[in-house]
């Protein structure tokens, strides 16, 4: 319904007062609405009651980001032939991995025991799950690297290094993405196109440092196996981000539904 000067509403000395709602146009109604739904979209899951589960999971977030970053740096000290400090860095990783189960299962039981966000309940347990992957995999394949300790020819070592780099990137951006699903879910869906970039980054990297071996006269038949093996592996961080990332995805086209 149109405003009319006979209404009394336009054209009218002094301050104009806000028409009641029987003369607001079907459009303006519309677009009150899509705003509200816009601001409530903007928000996170946590209420007042859910703050300290809040500051929790985003210690395990900080926690997953920072098991890549030493396992970054653990692979360019054994790339760099440091073994020592490669050790120590493994161990660090080791000592991550546990607080991080501990701090999952806290949460866990805090969710149930206290009824907290009972809508995203089975959302966070499920992603907390596929992070804990994440970190698990940084485990795993130090640990490999202590056992097997498997020879990385020279001409390899800057692809290993891209490698590494690569899934580094792709479990920071996980981490930035996670982090948003709780507080801006709107942003989900930049952080983890950034994690499929990273991914394809380290799948190229795993390509070409197959490629380079297998087609190399100077390694044998068995270290070039090893070499695939490990190669694999680690580019499985990325895998496992991104496996968290299509997790994301889909809770956050829930969530603005």
């Amino acid at each position: 319904m149109a405003i009319r000067p006979e209404d009394g509403l336009i054209n009218r000395p002094g301050p104009i007062s806000c028409p009641p709602a029987e003369l607001l146009s079907t459009w303006s109604m519309l677009e009150y609405g899509q705003m509200k739904d816009k601001k409530t979209a903007a928000r996170g899951i946590f209420g007042s009651r859910a703050k300290a589960l809040e500051l929790s999971i985003d210690r395990y977030v900080s926690l997953v980001e920072q098991a890549a970053l030493v396992f970054d740096d653990a692979l360019k000290k054994y790339l760099d032939g440091k073994t020592k400090r490669f050790e120590e860095k493994r161990d660090e990783i080791s000592r991550i991995e546990r607080q991080a189960d501990e701090l999952r299962r806290d949460i866990k039981h805090r969710l149930y025991a206290e009824m907290l966000i009972p809508d995203s309940r089975g959302d966070v347990l499920g992603l907390l799950e596929t992070l804990d992957n994440v970190i698990d995999k940084a485990k795993d394949v130090s640990s490999h690297l202590s056992i097997e300790t498997p020879e990385i020819y020279p001409f390899l070592k800057d692809h290993f290094r891209e490698l590494v780099e690569a899934c580094t990137q792709a479990v920071g951006e996980t981490a930035l993405a996670a982090r948003a699903f709780f507080r801006e879910p709107y942003r989900v869906t930049e952080h983890v196109e950034k994690v499929y970039h990273w991914e394809h980054q380290a799948d190229e990297a795993e390509e070409r440092i197959k490629r380079k071996a297998f087609s190399s006269d100077k390694i044998k038949l068995f270290r070039r196996m090893h070499i695939r093996y490990f190669a694999e592996h680690i580019s499985g961080l990325a895998d496992e981000s991104e496996a968290v990332a299509d997790r994301l995805s889909i809770y956050a086209i829930k969530r603005s539904m």
